[in-house]
């Protein structure tokens, strides 16, 4: 429970860039992808444990995070903290002796939590920006473990992505909060429904475009325009469980519960794979 490891397919976004290498990938690509994933993994779990710990007193408040065991109290915080210190030195002399430029963006991605943790969660907006960094730097880190460049369009689109995400967890936390909103999170008394419902409208269309633009300027065939659809329909369903349903606190978990959209993941990987391998010249 203190380490999340259905936070972990956040992570997945390592294999992207495999994905849509698939034409040039072998055995030995993935076994480097599958280590940085790990990697992530593993770091990841680490920034959990010291937000938690962070937030053990506030997260009391919150009708679902009372149950992490730091909150509930079924953990002792040093010996969760210790624990993470351990396995984060582990984790960063793997990946420095792995490959140095993707130790140094595993070391970013966790000095970026940890500001976020400490301060920058705090701050209106910017707490959104560093949320979908996040994902930018597993995307990155992914492309580095294997050798091969990203492009600019597949970073945008990732950026907005995990933004349009990052607005569904505010709204969501705001929803559950409306009376209280401040005292679990301060950074909630910046925001309204309003304002993060313009937001996601705006992320949205901008998510949508860049990534039919992608489609067409990624360097790889065409008929990678016809993975739109699973795109849109991914989308559309995950606003529908955010505006109808009330969800959308946890997306990891929304991917792993909701058939809807987890078969909507899994064909899209499948189409990409196909199209890349089949169609791709």
């Amino acid at each position: 429970m203190l380490m999340r490891p259905r936070q972990w397919t956040k992570n997945l976004l390592v294999f992207a860039a495999l994905i849509f290498s698939i034409r040039d990938a072998d055995l030995s690509m993935l076994g480097q992808a599958v280590i940085g994933f790990i990697l992530f993994c593993l770091v990841s779990s680490c920034v959990y444990v010291l937000n938690d710990y962070v937030d053990r007193e506030k997260d009391r408040m919150h009708p679902e995070k009372r149950n992490r065991p730091l909150a509930s109290g079924a953990l002792h915080p040093q010996t969760a903290l210790g624990f993470s210190f351990v396995l984060l030195a582990v984790c960063l002399l793997l990946a420095f002796r792995f490959q140095l430029v993707f130790g140094f963006v595993l070391l970013f991605y966790f000095c970026l939590n940890v500001a976020y943790s400490f301060r920058l969660k705090h701050v209106v907006i910017i707490d959104l920006l560093i949320i979908a960094a996040g994902f930018v730097l597993r995307a990155v880190g992914g492309g580095l473990v294997i050798g091969v460049p990203l492009t600019p369009w597949f970073i945008i689109c990732t950026l907005l992505l995990a933004l349009f995400l990052a607005i569904g967890k505010r709204r969501h936390e705001l929803y559950l909060l409306q009376g209280d909103k401040g005292a679990h999170r301060k950074v909630l008394e910046f925001y309204s429904m309003d304002l993060l419902n313009q937001m996601t409208a705006i992320v949205t269309t901008a998510t949508i475009m860049s990534y039919a633009l992608f489609t067409f300027n990624s360097g790889h065939t065409i008929h990678l325009m016809w993975t739109l659809i699973f795109v849109l329909y991914g989308i559309f369903r995950y606003l529908y469980l955010v505006h109808m349903e009330g969800k959308g606190g946890r997306p990891e978990k929304l991917l792993l519960e909701d058939k809807h959209i987890l078969m909507t993941v899994v064909l899209y990987g499948f189409s990409v794979a196909v199209i890349l391998l089949y169609f791709d010249k």
